[in-house]
């Protein structure tokens, strides 16, 4: 089960280590790096929406199998599902980007 205020305030630390840094693209792509999963989130009519960046395989194999499995996870807080979807496919590596 989610728990979208942990989410909230997991995207609001990764919002202050991204503006601290001189380089954001890098800072960015270091979170992400650092992270088994990593969910956008974004204001939707509904509430939040949510759009995973990176980890999908990890989650599908929990989803599947039905257990708990011990992973590392953040979020990174985007205006909308347009730019979670951007920011996916800009994080994933170029030669998965070509085969896509």
């Amino acid at each position: 089960m989610l728990d979208f205020d942990e989410l909230r305030e997991l995207a609001a630390d990764v919002r202050i280590f991204v503006d601290v840094a001189e380089d954001k693209a890098e800072a960015l792509r270091a979170v992400i790096a650092a992270y088994d999963v990593v969910l956008a989130i974004f204001p939707t009519e509904e509430g939040m929406g949510l759009h995973v960046i990176k980890g999908s395989e990890i989650l599908d194999r929990i989803a599947n199998s039905r257990t708990h499995a011990m992973y590392s996870h953040t979020a990174i807080a985007v205006p909308d599902l347009a730019h979670a979807k951007a920011l996916k496919f800009l994080t994933v590596p170029v030669d998965q980007r070509i085969a896509a």
